[in-house]
């Protein structure tokens, strides 16, 4: 059998803290946005609520071992926890902090830079910044430095004895090749070489830029990724005239400074996952990701959505199949598998039990993976 190791990314929001109980109210955590969730045409599924974990708090270390547990008995090898750092400014730091602090859950970990800047994305103000990201050499240093402290933990993945650290928007660097070289030089200062990673999110980044930058490979994120972009091209595009339509409604509105309002994007999660295998390319520097299920109405205010209808879990058993059917691991250790996500509710992505299908959706990734 194929050996590959499956990581679920980890959102680590389910815990008030200062900041968003100053932008968003006293005691706001991500389960906030979830229980907004309501249908929005008929057959949506809305809300997404917890079952077996309920609506945990990440501040307890049982939560924290009860979801590794899970995982690790559904055949997930480790986590990769998006990780929020703003010119030495950390947000939702709290749970992974204390996952190194305590040497618990003994289960393995990565880490994933969410490098972007904190909007009002929730209640569709994006132009308004809450956190903005600014870029330096000096905050380069600052930040590998900080992160050596996890590298360094036993439980951290790593390929070849090198950490695997994931930058999620490469493309919003002033200098991507500075910040490569600074955080590998600054890391060998160490004794420790990096494997670093970015997402492939809607071709932003080709494979012959992936190795000018200095990444060792790229990552799908799913559902953003090359394949739905060109998904949406092909199956998803308007008619010439509708298209010209589009536009002139936009200049107009741009000239009067309205706010074009677009429609919610509702994708058949069917349709979508035949085309991402079709346009699957094994050969290429890129880890393949799937997700269960992608509904991020409950963040979104109305007509600022992306849907995906009708998942399944025997889809989504099929799709995982078909991906580490087609998956060549680069090397032994470079085999890494990747799912969105394992708990990002308010976006209707999880592979945790929710009160409509239970544990179903982690008993077809395990089918999967034995297959």
């Amino acid at each position: 059998m194929k050996k590959i190791r499956p990581i679920a990314i980890y959102l680590p929001q389910y815990h008030p803290f200062k900041e968003n109980n100053e932008w968003w109210g006293e005691g706001f955590t991500e389960w906030t946005n979830v229980v907004k969730g309501t249908p929005r045409f008929n057959g949506h599924y809305q809300p997404h609520l917890p079952a077996d974990l309920g609506f945990y708090d990440l501040r307890l270390p049982e939560v924290r071992e009860k979801q590794a547990r899970m995982a690790k008995d559904y055949g997930i090898y480790g986590f990769c926890y998006y990780h929020y750092w703003f010119n030495g400014k950390l947000l939702m730091e709290r749970p992974l902090s204390e996952v190194l602090e305590l040497g618990k859950p003994d289960f393995p970990f990565c880490m994933c830079w969410a490098n972007e800047n904190w909007t009002r994305s929730w209640d569709g103000a994006e132009k308004q910044v809450l956190i903005k990201q600014e870029y330096s050499v000096e905050d380069d240093i600052a930040h590998i430095k900080y992160l050596l402290k996890y590298f360094k933990d036993p439980r951290y993945i790593r390929i070849d004895g090198k950490p695997v650290f994931i930058i999620y928007k490469e493309d919003v660097l002033p200098n991507v090749k500075d910040t490569i070289r600074v955080f590998r030089e600054e890391a060998r200062k160490e004794g420790i070489d990096l494997y670093l990673c970015c997402f492939e999110r809607c071709s932003q980044i080709s494979e012959k830029n992936l190795m000018v930058y200095g990444f060792d490979a790229m990552i799908e994120f799913q559902p953003f990724s090359t394949t739905f972009a060109k998904y949406e091209q092909d199956l998803l595009q308007l008619s010439l005239w509708e298209r010209i339509v589009k536009k002139v409604k936009k200049e107009i509105c741009r000239m009067i400074n309205v706010e074009f309002v677009r429609k919610d994007r509702i994708v058949d999660y069917e349709k979508f996952i035949k085309y991402d295998i079709e346009l699957f390319k094994p050969d290429r520097k890129c880890y393949p990701c799937v997700l269960p299920m992608w509904d991020n109405s409950a963040r979104r205010p109305q007509n600022m959505a992306t849907i995906f209808k009708n998942s399944t879990p025997a889809l989504f058993e099929w799709w995982c199949r078909m991906k580490i059917k087609l998956f060549n691991p680069f090397s032994k250790e470079e085999n890494l598998f990747f799912i969105n996500a394992w708990n990002e509710w308010a976006e209707g992505n999880h592979l945790e039990p929710d009160q409509r299908w239970g544990k179903q959706y982690l008993e077809a990734f395990k089918r999967a993976l034995n297959g």
